[in-house]
């Protein structure tokens, strides 16, 4: 058994209930390993959420397994949940093998979610009201006497009490008499509105409260079907609810579940509530993109809060007034939420952008300097042949070391090839480079599954031995954007390529009509760009 905690309701605390495991992974093109599950887990542990829901035990054999991993390597501060159905219909609890997994499971609290809409007790279980009725009471009195914690989730609460008010209040009054510790409002569906979720749950908790002397602690957990998932929550707790219950990255079914990391620095920082520790709160950013890493699923750069452009500046004017006072053009401090902000470069930028860009890669330039204004120049006349630097940073600090004159050479190109060839519907690629390292002339080939991966093969062969740190380096992503589609097989081509080391990444680019040699500039900056992350120990955007 885990820790015990004082779960009372009071004022100004804010449970967080974390479902990424269970809820969560449901998200289409989601799948978790055992192992990933318990790196997630453990990273939530340590952000300072109170409740990870591990999965349904007895559902499939990797919860079963996570959850006997979880007893070998137990959390520290938070509280593991195991999630089942209420029992069966025709059988009592302590009958029903399905409830002895979340037995096994050894968590001290369980979630077990029962029907509120008259429609799925008679569609969907096929029983009558009143059994299902019984089935939420033997369910929740059987865990208890088991030495187990309730949460009860309400499954589609709001439409059945949309649909069947007084059935779907009978529901709750048999969950908090048999003895669950949280009832949570659960939009199952994610259709209701910020409106309905207020007045649905204000009149509900003033009429159980008014029913009942036992003390009663609600929560609320919302799918993000409407867009509203975020908005829906706030409200609730704004009406009295103290559980939040939802997911990293909004990861779940359909369009997803209600969001941690916005609601956790809504609560937090602009309601005022206790949600978790301040010092865990600048982590939050860190944990976003370390479990989107872990669930193979790329971060979303514009998220609310922990995005890579939440707190991206690239309009002229904008740029100049943050930096006179941020808040002109921020809602809160990034540093806040472990996030920071970012002076975009693109053909909209003014000298402010690029003063501000160069400060940040450490280029000492000031105003009058006439090496600002041709870079300026320069980027917007990059930008009109079809190069973006707002997405290829590593490109333009390369471009602005160059244009005042103290970027390293760490190799030059003297050439390269490319050939195809296609035997028996196989296609063999081979590449061969021609590059000089300190006047020595060196010439190497490598073949691929593709052009790009042979000449990438072919260039690193060429200089690992003079580089070594080249062995750790990866392509993490490539991106083609045809520029001018009216050109046909003659368009202007751009091409993003993303590069790691294991622990940091970084964006290059390329232009040109031949996608091979825009790949190619691509690729090559991204390995010379690495190279001065090596010798400079500079920090990018990291992974974990």
């Amino acid at each position: 058994m885990t820790k015990t905690m004082n779960t009372d309701s009071t004022t100004n605390r804010i449970w967080i209930y974390d479902t990424t495991l269970r809820d969560g992974s449901q998200r289409e093109g989601m799948s978790l390993s055992i192992e990933d599950k318990l790196r997630i887990a453990h990273r939530l542990d340590r952000l300072g959420v109170p409740f990870i829901e591990g999965g349904w035990p007895g559902a499939n054999p990797k919860d079963v397994q996570f959850f006997w991993r979880l007893q070998e390597e137990p959390l520290q501060n938070a509280q593991a949940v195991a999630f089942c159905s209420t029992r069966r219909p025709g059988k009592t609890a302590a009958e029903d093998p399905m409830l002895q997994p979340i037995l096994s499971a050894g968590t001290r609290w369980v979630t077990i979610f029962g029907k509120s809409w008259d429609l799925h007790v008679i569609e969907g279980l096929n029983t009558t009201l009143e059994e299902n009725l019984e089935m939420i009471r033997d369910t929740i009195e059987f865990l208890r006497s088991q030495g187990r914690q309730v949460i009860y989730d309400a499954e589609h609460w709001f439409d059945g009490y949309k649909h069947n008010p007084t059935y779907a209040l009978k529901t709750l009054e048999t969950a908090i008499a048999a003895g669950a510790e949280w009832i949570v409002f659960c939009d199952t569906n994610g259709g209701t509105l910020p409106h309905e979720i207020s007045q649905i749950t204000s009149t509900v908790i003033q009429t159980l409260r008014q029913n009942t002397d036992i003390p009663i602690n609600f929560g609320i957990h919302t799918h993000n079907d409407a867009e509203t998932a975020v908005a829906n929550a706030l409200t609730a707790v704004l009406e009295g609810v103290r559980m939040v219950q939802g997911t990293i990255n909004g990861y779940g079914e359909r369009c997803g579940n209600a969001n941690l990391c916005s609601l956790i620095p809504n609560l937090q920082l602009k309601l005022g509530y206790d949600c978790i520790d301040p010092s865990h709160l600048v982590k939050l950013t860190e944990t976003s993109r370390y479990i989107s890493e872990v669930a193979n699923l790329a971060p979303d750069d514009h998220a609310a809060f922990v995005g890579l452009s939440a707190f991206a500046h690239k309009g002229g004017i904008h740029v100049s007034a943050v930096q006179r006072n941020p808040l002109t053009y921020e809602h809160l401090q990034p540093e806040l939420i472990g996030n920071k902000r970012r002076i975009v470069v693109s053909d909209q930028a003014g000298m402010s952008n690029i003063l501000a860009k160069a400060a940040t890669f450490g280029i000492d330039l000031n105003k009058k300097d006439p090496k600002c204004r041709q870079i300026l120049e320069k980027l917007k006349e990059l930008e009109n042949q079809g190069y973006q630097f707002e997405a290829a940073e590593a490109s333009f600090e390369l471009l602005m070391h160059e244009a005042v004159g103290d970027r390293q050479t760490f190799f030059e190109i003297k050439g390269f090839h490319v050939h195809c060839e296609q035997l028996e519907g196989m296609t063999n690629v081979l590449a061969t480079v021609k590059v000089a390292v300190n006047g020595k002339n060196i010439l190497e080939a490598a073949e691929g599954n593709g052009p790009v991966s042979a000449l990438d093969a072919a260039l690193r062969k060429a200089l690992v031995n003079f580089y070594p740190a080249l062995a750790d380096f990866q392509l993490t992503d490539y991106k083609v954007r045809i520029l001018d589609g009216g050109a046909g097989t003659s368009a202007k081509t751009r091409v993003l390529v993303e590069s790691s080391n294991g622990q940091q990444r970084w964006t290059t680019v390329g232009v040109s009509t031949n996608i091979i040699e825009a790949s190619y500039q691509a690729v090559v900056e991204g390995l010379e760009y690495g190279l001065i992350l090596q010798t400079q120990g500079k920090e990018v955007v990291t992974l974990s």
